[in-house]
């Protein structure tokens, strides 16, 4: 023991201070990075970093009723989008189809300025359940929602007014939007008195908002925002070409 102890005081000053400096290092170094980590890990979704957890916290989106790991999927998948250019518009909106219709559960975001631009209603399909939207489907016919992610395209005027194509972007989830005519559009059965009795009504598998908000909203998405319709359903949350953590690991850190 005093061999030992003779030896290491017999150590150059230098490199005594070296080893002192780094273990002081080991012990205080920063964990900023920790906590993406272990929110990627909650949410199964590789975090897109510091960011998108600012992002997060900054629009108070939990508060909000907006799930963390609901945001980092969207989040994750709008970065892949805009890395292949195609996103123009640099706007967020997600639509969490895991709350119940009479909660705002549409969360619109400019992405450049880092702000909340919307928080507001929004409808499920009839074929996707009541309250809480539980079955989804890419068929026409079926006026059930599609899970994933669109980019927004142009404007028409329809049997609903005012009415914002959509092209969805992940084969057999949602890519027959455009055959199946799914847009936004407005929609009387889509208001605050309707969600005070605790649930709005529904559409034939369109993203439908309230007629007092849908020009504003409208003239927001469209031609190239990204639009993230989010479920509870096990076969796109494992198979999403966008959404799942396999595609995404890799591609955004």
């Amino acid at each position: 023991m005093t061999k030992l102890k003779l030896r290491f005081f017999q150590l150059p000053a230098l490199a005594l201070l070296s080893l002192l400096l780094l273990a002081g290092k080991s012990e205080s170094l920063p964990s900023k990075k920790a906590a993406p980590t272990v929110l990627a890990t909650e949410a199964g979704v590789d975090a897109p970093g510091n960011d998108g957890l600012a992002l997060f916290g900054k629009l108070a989106l939990e508060e909000k009723g907006l799930d963390f790991k609901v945001f980092f999927r969207a989040y994750a998948g709008y970065m892949r989008l805009a890395a292949s250019g195609l996103i123009v518009k640099p706007i967020l909106a997600i639509a969490d189809m895991s709350q119940p219709s009479g909660n705002k559960r549409l969360y619109i975001i400019d992405m450049a300025q880092g702000s909340l631009l919307r928080h507001t209603l929004v409808a499920h399909g009839q074929g996707s359940g009541n309250i809480v939207a539980t079955q989804f489907s890419n068929a026409a016919q079926s006026h059930q929602s599609s899970l994933g992610f669109y980019i927004t395209d142009q404007t028409y005027q329809g049997g609903n007014g005012l009415s914002l194509r959509l092209r969805g972007m992940e084969k057999g989830f949602n890519d027959n939007a455009m055959s199946r005519a799914i847009v936004m559009h407005g929609a009387d059965y889509v208001n605050q008195s309707a969600a005070s009795a605790g649930r709005i009504g529904r559409s034939w598998g369109c993203p439908a908002v309230s007629v007092a908000e849908h020009k504003d909203i409208i003239g927001l998405l469209k031609q190239g925002s990204c639009l993230f319709i989010y479920g509870q359903d096990q076969r796109y949350l494992s198979q999403s070409s966008l959404g799942n953590s396999a595609a995404i690991s890799g591609e955004l850190n």
